[in-house]
């Protein structure tokens, strides 16, 4: 058995429950509790994958949680004037 991801026009739901139920023994549905959470679950997963290998490939630079005060402050300071 493969899985698919299928995304079904609103409108169309009802039908396409009718073609499945008509086709129970081939078809299974599982809600996925990822998306039912996060509708942008997979996308967010996928940019936060990205961010980890840029940060480990030295693409991307991690702040430290001192860099980081230091930085915001900074930014607030300019942001005020």
């Amino acid at each position: 058995m493969q899985n698919i991801a299928i995304q079904v026009q609103d409108d169309y739901v009802g039908d396409f429950m009718n073609y499945v139920n008509n086709h129970s023994d081939n078809i299974v549905i599982k809600q996925d509790k990822n998306l039912e959470l996060d509708p942008y679950f997979y996308e967010r997963q996928k940019k936060l994958h990205q961010i980890r290998d840029d940060i480990k490939s030295g693409k991307m630079e991690m702040l430290s949680e001192e860099q980081y005060e230091k930085e915001i402050e900074q930014f607030f300071l300019e942001f005020e004037k």
